[in-house]
């Protein structure tokens, strides 16, 4: 069985959720990423902030980047464990609509699986059937 820890991108970096969106977006430009999982003072996953979030719901809501902290948004974060099943994680994806999910070893986050990853290691077929899913 394939797990989500086998196919993961490990090393995955936190923005602090006092962080401002200016800060953010220039950690994704160095990091070379289109979202951000965003970490407390606790060291626990909080959310996760998206380009198309400081893009769509802060830029053209005119908000102030530098005086926007990221923390506000930090919605509702979907998660998969490291033991789950590619299967488990794919359900995950695709009931949820979404293309990277964190992945979560004893409440502290580990890594991240995208699409990349998934392209990396499923049959052509089973990618498309996920990519229809996603993107409906």
């Amino acid at each position: 069985m394939t797990t989500a820890r086998e196919i993961m991108h490990p090393g995955v970096q936190c923005v602090d959720e006092d962080a401002n969106l200016v800060e953010a977006a220039r950690m994704m430009r160095d990091l070379d990423v289109g979202s951000l999982p965003i970490c407390g003072k606790d060291d626990r996953l909080h959310g996760i902030i998206t380009d198309r979030d400081i893009v769509i719901r802060a830029v053209a809501a005119g908000l102030d980047l530098a005086a926007t902290r990221v923390g506000e948004f930090g919605c509702h974060v979907h998660w998969v464990n490291a033991s789950d099943s590619l299967a488990q994680v794919l359900r995950t994806m695709e009931d949820n609509q979404i293309r990277r999910v964190p992945v979560i070893d004893e409440h502290r986050l580990v890594g991240m699986v995208s699409e990349a990853d998934l392209a990396r290691h499923l049959p052509e077929h089973e990618l498309a059937s996920f990519v229809e899913r996603v993107y409906a």
